[in-house]
């Protein structure tokens, strides 16, 4: 970030010097000006998105600022293509209505003037963060349009954000080929092909990542925590965890091992990686107390939980346990590899037992 806003710095301010016949400070000065306008016209391209959001009741976490881009990040999808279309395209109405404000205050000024100056760099930013961002692909703004658009046809989101993905990759691609072919031709600066490259990069890898958030977001229905937790099996505190690892392999394999107190109440549950990490000419010299931990201070989730919603608990509460509840009893331990192993079952399924 630092490095680019640095050589933006450098490039436009020599730009502007020989253009007004300034100073070399100066020039950077100005330089340094069109990099915190183009800032700013991101903030006010993500402002657009959040507020319309917030308009149809989606929450807003925060936003995210970039040179080149940015990312609002909401708390739930959209409820249906019409606010999906709208939140999408609010960013560069708003980056529009900047670019033709300053364009036209560009024209009114005397020209080569500071002040005409900085009003051509309002515009100029305005209206290459609203024309980037209308492209046709993810994690684009137009991507998200064509996300909506294709939702309202097929009435499945999941359908919609994968081809909007693989548009995405395609948009990616054509930047990557377009920008080394005018480079080649001299109509760019040799110095423009690492940085477009490197936004060609950052297009293909959000668009890999839409197309897996599709396939992944489809298997929501196929969790069930009564199913997918691990039923427990409680030992008394103190247990050696080479005893409390042969109850549970004589009478319930696969149980997650809880540790209760004298009065039978479930305090704790093992983790398996620490479990695993202590050699096996330790376990039985070491009590399970040492390997396990309280189920306070793990997140909760209750046992008839749909899919979204335990989705969102996961990326609310990111833990490698969660303790599944019905009611106030403590039915089982949710591990976050036998989810991930559901949602991606092609990818290899990471151990989590000892």
């Amino acid at each position: 970030m630092l490095l680019l806003a640095l050589l933006v710095t450098v490039v436009y301010g020599e730009f502007v010097r020989h253009q007004l016949g300034l100073s070399q400070l100066s020039g950077y000065l100005i330089g340094f000006g069109f990099v915190v306008s183009l800032l700013g016209s991101v903030l006010l391209h993500e402002l657009g998105h959040a507020l319309t959001a917030r308009r149809y009741h989606i929450g807003v976490r925060g936003i995210t600022l970039e040179l080149l881009g940015g990312y609002t990040e909401m708390d739930r999808d959209a409820p249906n293509p019409r606010v999906d279309l709208l939140v999408s395209l609010a960013g560069p109405a708003v980056s529009a209505v900047l670019g033709v404000a300053a364009t036209a205050a560009t024209i009114a000024l005397p020209e080569r003037t500071v002040l005409n100056q900085l009003a051509f760099q309002l515009a100029v930013s305005n209206v290459i963060v609203a024309v980037f961002n209308l492209l046709p692909g993810l994690p684009l703004d137009g991507g998200r349009a064509l996300r909506a658009a294709v939702w309202a046809v097929t009435r499945d989101r999941h359908v919609g954000t994968e081809v909007a993905g693989w548009i995405g990759r395609a948009v990616a691609a054509g930047t990557a080929v377009a920008v080394t072919l005018l480079v080649l031709g001299g109509v760019l600066a040799p110095l423009a092909l690492p940085l477009m490259l490197l936004v060609a990069l950052t297009l293909w890898r959000g668009a890999g990542q839409s197309i897996r958030v599709a396939r992944v977001s489809r298997r929501f229905p196929l969790i069930d925590l009564a199913r997918l937790a691990q039923p427990l099996l409680p030992v008394p505190s103190g247990t050696p965890l080479a005893e409390a690892q042969r109850r549970r392999d004589a009478q319930a394999p696969g149980a997650a091992l809880t540790v209760t107190d004298s009065a039978g109440r479930q305090l704790a549950v093992v983790d398996p990686v620490a479990a695993a990490a202590v050699p096996a000419e330790r376990r039985p010299w070491l009590a399970v107390d040492a390997v396990a931990r309280s189920l306070s201070g793990l997140p909760t989730m209750p046992v008839d939980l749909d899919g979204e919603r335990v989705m969102e608990t996961v990326q609310t509460h990111p833990a490698a346990q969660y303790v599944v509840t019905a009611g106030e009893n403590v039915v089982g331990i949710l591990h976050i590899a036998d989810l991930a192993q559901l949602l991606e079952p092609r990818r290899n399924p990471k151990p989590h037992g000892s």
